[in-house]
């Protein structure tokens, strides 16, 4: 039988609170943005809150926008976001054994899981430890990313053509910024060729999003095809120290409960 894990210290769990918080405020003003492309885009304010409250993944969100401010249809869209969004699956399959949630609250979980809450969940040391760091990070970002989509929304509504402000290519530089970390790695470095080839050579003939959805397609075909492990898919915690053992305490050994939780944010993101 195994022992049961210690408690969380009020010290440990505050420092946990305090940089999950900082990386949930952080991360959600980054739905300003998304709102404004949004509803610059052709969404209205209502459809651009609505996509951040029930979608609730930035890359995907993104992805849908761009797909259909390019012309396609929205089933276009939701197709490709779906596709990006298949990554959070192998996020649950990862979080699932840490955090040991009921069948209930899996339900609400689900919809936080995120590249942020599994960042600060998957370096702790205890299941209490990551249960904090996952609710306290999805919860954060969840609230600011939907304030911040409102407000940029607002902001978008008053901008008018978004050609005058040059926001006609934002959709795209945003989500070359959200690929980059991605291609860290040499094979998703070789896919991101192939998939571009393919998506421009199909641009001339081709409906709108057609290029997209096929670019996905070869991913996917990527991916059946090595089933190599992907040392990106895991999203490191924000500002981590690579030399930092997660096991090892700053303090005195001798009195483990005076040690402070070494958030993987180190204190802010």
């Amino acid at each position: 039988m195994s022992d049961p894990e210690p408690e969380l210290t009020a010290r440990e769990r505050r420092a946990i609170l305090r940089d999950s918080i900082a990386v949930g405020v952080a991360t959600g003003v980054y739905g300003v943005s998304f709102g404004a492309i949004a509803v610059t885009s052709g969404l209205t304010v209502a459809q651009t809150c609505a996509l951040s409250l029930l979608m609730f993944t930035g890359a995907s969100q993104f992805a849908f926008i761009g797909v259909v401010a390019a012309g396609a249809s929205p089933w276009s869209g939701a197709l490709t976001a779906a596709l990006l969004g298949t990554r959070n699956t192998l996020y649950g399959l990862r979080l699932a054994p840490l955090l040991r949630l009921s069948a209930p609250v899996r339900l609400g979980a689900a919809h936080v899981v995120i590249d942020e809450s599994t960042a600060m969940s998957v370096t702790r040391d205890s299941t209490a430890a990551a249960r904090v760091g996952f609710w306290a990070t999805g919860l954060s970002v969840f609230v600011c990313w939907n304030l911040a989509t409102l407000a940029g929304a607002l902001a978008g509504e008053g901008l008018g053509d978004p050609r005058t402000y040059g926001l006609d290519a934002a959709v795209g530089a945003a989500f070359l910024a959200l690929l980059w970390p991605r291609l860290r790695d040499r094979r998703n470095q070789v896919v991101a060729v192939l998939a571009a080839s393919v998506a421009l050579g199909l641009v001339p003939i081709t409906a709108a999003g057609v290029p997209v959805l096929a670019a996905g397609a070869v991913a996917l075909l990527v991916g059946a095809l090595t089933r190599g492990a992907d040392p990106t898919e895991i999203p490191e915690p924000p500002h981590a120290d690579p030399h930092h053992d997660p096991h090892h305490s700053d303090t005195d050994d001798s009195d483990p409960h005076q040690s402070d939780s070494q958030g993987p944010a180190g204190g802010g993101a």
